[in-house]
């Protein structure tokens, strides 16, 4: 992979791809009918949060790369003008992986080889500040930028030892023998073009494989380290805690602050059935006027899939 910086066009609108398209096999039985991030969470389906957190950073155009029990996101969260942002739906037909998950979802962003796009995992609560993280990113040339947490067992997750700066020196995923602290959090900055290197239609795991690849061809990995609010909801007690610290106010969530666009958007998304898809009526009003064109014939309303490793 290309570890040469492509400059950047200001004046395109920031993308992301959440990845959603696990079973939530930890979770069952909550999710034998309901995929994870549709499950309720201080009030509001789990997902409302990361779409509010990426919309009041700026994010314009969501890409949610779907699989199980696909059609229940577009019947609850529609065109996405509720929360300020435009969602489109990708599904993969077979199970690709993290990375294959990202690459396959790309066929539906609009940016440039230059232009980052937010990745964000669709198990994870996170207070961390996503517009640092992309300003460190871009003032860094990076290819890839990941969100770091230091815990106190990192052999269970991707273990992400750094160098001076910041910069990535290696990726050990889930190794028994850990050389640091600081782990991959499940948030990435990519630049569009690393992206579109990732090889299209495989199983590939961005863990095991891309980021390791990108650190060995020398390519500029950085790591946002951060110390904020961060929880992987994967099993039914981290998902009861996420739950309770936000009810809390252990943890802010723009989906749940009153008189917003975002909080509306959820409030409304809960309340309706699965089968409507039509979004509040004054949150809709209210985010016509700025919301982007509608997704054109390339822009799949379609479904991803569960791949063999976390997606949320």
């Amino acid at each position: 992979m290309s570890s040469w910086p492509v400059t950047r066009d200001h004046t395109e609108p920031l993308e992301a791809i959440l990845l959603v398209g696990g079973q939530g096999t930890r979770l069952r039985p909550l999710t034998i009918s309901t995929p994870k991030p549709l499950l309720p969470t201080a009030g509001v389906p789990f997902l409302a949060h990361q779409l509010a957190k990426a919309s009041a950073a700026g994010v314009t155009r969501v890409v949610l790369a779907t699989s199980y029990r696909a059609e229940m996101f577009a019947d609850r969260f529609g065109d996405g003008s509720a929360f300020g942002t435009e969602i489109v739906y990708v599904q993969e037909s077979t199970p690709l992986g993290t990375g294959g998950a990202i690459r396959n979802a790309a066929q539906a962003l609009r940016g440039g080889p230059g232009s980052p796009v937010l990745v964000l995992n669709g198990d994870i609560l996170s207070g961390h500040d996503l517009a640092a993280q992309l300003d460190l990113h871009g003032k860094a040339e990076a290819a890839v930028t990941l969100h770091l947490v230091e815990v106190s067992d990192p052999a269970r997750f991707g273990c992400v030892p750094t160098g001076a700066g910041g910069r990535v020196t290696g990726f050990l995923e889930k190794t028994p023998h850990p050389v640091t602290n600081q782990i991959n959090a499940g948030c990435y900055v990519f630049r569009r073009d690393v992206i579109d290197q990732i090889p299209a239609g495989r199983v590939i795991s961005v863990e095991r494989e891309t980021f390791p690849a990108l650190v060995a061809d020398d390519a500029v990995v950085m790591g946002y380290l951060d110390t904020s609010y961060w929880l992987d909801v994967g099993t039914p007690e981290a998902f009861v805690q996420g739950s309770c610290d936000l009810v809390l106010g252990r943890l802010a969530s723009p989906a749940l602050t009153p008189g917003c666009t975002a909080t509306d958007a959820a409030a409304a998304t809960a309340a309706r059935p699965a089968s409507a898809s039509a979004p509040c009526g004054r949150c809709a009003a209210r985010s016509a006027r700025s919301r982007p064109p509608p997704p054109g014939p390339s822009a799949s309303r379609g479904r991803g899939s569960s791949p063999p490793a976390r997606r949320g």
